[in-house]
């Protein structure tokens, strides 16, 4: 840690003080406004966000810190492709907003693993899919976020990490544990905008720095560290040297480093895993008012995702530019010096800059950016997981829960999630800082493409059954974890130390290993079901594509389970209106979790049926809908044509 310019001034200090204020104002505005007294409320913001909300969070949940830090590095690294990435999602947001989420609507479904509950039956599946999502996030997402944040943090203020961490994360969970859903997108929507500000200003001061965009591009290929060797081996030059093709999103298919057809197919399974069944971001889509305030909220995300090219990928870039031997370093022990990893630093490229780069106040407000975006991912994260744990797992092990409880085991969870999320620390730190973006892509995509086909494949394939499903599954999640375990024993070694996995194995680029898998997946899927009995179609009303307008009554494969459920909840509403006047302490703590809404009138059957019509309702006023489909297709041909500008 080389810089001495702290954050140590009063201009600093004050703005980064005030960010915290602001956003805990907003969190408890928030949960004051909200209802969060049921699962509804708490977990889907009930269903009342409109569009701006709704875009906000989407963008905010998806770029954390972890892009800050990790695309900035791979830029430093490699040139823009790893923009090409932040592209593909202006694609999947409008297949998000089209396709997916009016069939998730007209499901009735909270979480995603309940989706395909209802579409094949059986639990097996669901409770693969929620297991295998917390998971996932913890190694992937909650960990990765978190260790950046920290870099950041140290880089910044010097505190311990461990520090560091247990602040942000208490901060963090006091919102998302007490407020729900509805705290998380407005204080995420705060925080897209401080983002979104901060780093324009940083540009900016990078590009005045260098001295526009030409001298950018020639500095650039010219940034070559002074220091190429140690002892008596000199380095190889491939190693060091900025790529000829820094400029391009598209590289060649075999020796690139991330080759065209990868990029625009196996990415594009990756996307739709991501951003199309994940419970993170499609549970943002659930909290909205209607149709057309999804479809906007999912555009103006889109919109939003042209940003990170700019804003985050070529001042990653120009970091290079401006302090070259230490970012771009290739001697181990010179690494080893400047960031505490042999592998390399570009992972400090962004911290870096801003710390160098940013006049009094301003560094404290770019400071407040990384928070923001390690918060807002982080709480979105934590409510989609207590979500999955509640509404999947949960209910499998108490068979028939009231909903108080139900919110208090969702909380519960949450804090449980946060100390593994502590504990996990120091093996991501471990996991040496220069490989861990490589690694969260990889291990995604290994374990991401045999779910995306069975979404796919269940919402436009109705011949898809339970059986299909999970031994497809299962085949893609062998075949996925045999190709981890192997990478993570042979480790993914560096230019100047490569690892010695045979090529067999660790050769294929892991964006052609995702389209294999996919495709594998797929093909076990389709072979099984058309080898056993299909669901006959009273049971796949509305869950597919080809009848999602039908309008008979759908009986739910697991309707056995849901009566048993309808029967419990009438017994328990009895035995809860003998209940006393609470006492001032458990008042108290009632409001502060949000338990202490009155219960309305119970409903009758008629009005309990008018309700569920509105909450599986997907129509849209025509106005409204012709103006959100004629900007889905301006957002489609930006996309086409950015691909192409930086081809």
């Amino acid at each position: 840690m080389e810089s001495d310019i702290r954050i140590n001034n009063a201009a600093d200090i004050s703005v980064i003080v005030i960010y915290f204020l602001v956003v805990l104002a907003v969190g408890l505005w928030a949960m004051y406004s909200t209802n969060r007294g049921t699962v509804g409320g708490f977990f889907l913001a009930g269903r009342s966000m409109v569009w701006w909300p709704i875009g906000a969070s989407l963008f905010a949940s998806n770029i954390g810190s972890g892009h800050f830090v990790g695309i900035a590095g791979t830029a430093a690294a490699g040139g823009i492709a790893i923009g090409g990435y932040e592209w593909n999602a202006l694609i999947f947001v409008v297949v998000l907003g089209w396709l997916f989420v009016p069939i998730y609507i007209k499901a009735g479904v909270v979480t995603m693993p309940e989706y395909l509950r209802k579409r094949f039956g059986g639990k097996r599946i669901q409770i693969y899919l929620s297991v295998l999502s917390l998971i996932l996030y913890i190694f992937t997402k909650i960990s990765a976020d978190i260790f950046s944040g920290a870099v950041f943090i140290q880089l910044a203020i010097g505190l311990n990490l461990y520090v560091a961490i247990i602040i942000l994360l208490a901060i963090t969970a006091l919102y998302t544990i007490t407020g729900g859903l509805a705290a998380v997108i407005y204080t995420d929507t705060l925080q897209t905008f401080i983002m979104v500000v901060g780093s324009f200003i940083l540009m900016g001061f990078a590009f005045s720095e260098v001295g526009g965009y030409d001298a950018f591009m020639q500095k650039y290929m010219a940034a070559i560290p002074s220091n190429v060797s140690y002892g008596n081996v000199t380095i190889d030059p491939e190693c060091y040297t900025p790529r000829p093709d820094s400029f391009h999103i598209f590289r060649d298919a075999v020796t690139g480093d991330l080759p065209w057809p990868g990029l625009i197919f196996g990415l594009s399974i990756l996307a739709l895993w991501y951003w199309c069944t994940d419970q993170v971001i499609v549970q943002r889509c659930l909290s909205g008012k209607n149709m057309s305030h999804v479809k906007a909220g999912c555009i103006m995300c889109g919109y939003l995702k042209l940003l990170p090219m700019f804003i985050i990928v070529m001042p990653g870039m120009i970091s290079r530019i401006l302090y070259t031997d230490v970012v771009a370093c290739v001697v181990p022990e010179v690494c080893e010096k400047y960031c505490g990893a042999a592998v390399g630093c570009t992972n400090i490229a962004y911290p870096k800059m801003v710390v160098e780069l940013m006049p009094d106040g301003l560094r404290g407000l770019m400071l407040s950016v990384m928070l923001a975006s390690l918060m807002s991912s982080l709480t979105s994260i934590f409510n989609s997981a207590s979500t999955l744990f509640t509404m999947d797992i949960y209910t499998k092990i108490r068979k028939h829960p009231s909903e108080k409880e139900l919110m208090l085991a969702g909380r519960a969870f949450m804090v449980l999630l946060i100390g593994v999320s502590i504990a996990w620390v120091p093996v991501v730190q471990s996991a040496q800082s220069g490989q861990l973006f490589d690694y969260i892509q990889s291990v995604t995509s290994y374990l991401g493409p045999p779910i995306a086909a069975v979404f796919l494949l269940g919402i436009f394939c109705k011949r898809l059954n339970e059986q299909g499903a999970f031994w497809g599954l299962m085949v893609g999640l062998l075949a996925g974890l045999s190709r981890m375990i192997a990478e993570f024993a042979y480790g993914t070694g560096s230019c100047v130390s490569p690892s010695n996995c045979p090529y067999i194995i660790c050769g294929i680029h892991y964006l052609y290993f995702a389209l294999i898998l996919f495709g594998a997946s797929a093909i076990v899927m389709l072979a099984v079901s058309f080898m056993t009995k299909p669901i006959p179609d009273v049971h796949l009303y509305r869950l597919c594509w080809s009848l999602r307008n039908s309008k008979e009554e759908r009986i739910d494969l697991d309707v056995d389970e849901e009566q048993d459920k309808a029967d419990e909840k009438d017994d328990e509403s009895v035995n809860e209106e003998s209940q006393e006047e609470p006492g001032c302490f458990k008042k108290a703590y009632n409001w502060f979790c949000g338990l202490d809404q009155q219960k309305g009138p119970k409903l009758s059957k008629e009005e309990e049926e008018a309700l569920k019509k509105k909450l599986t309702d997907t129509s849209e006023v025509p106005l409204w809908r012709n103006v959100v489909n004629i900007n889905g297709i301006i957002l489609l041909t930006v996309a086409v044509f950015c691909h192409a500008f930086f081809a």
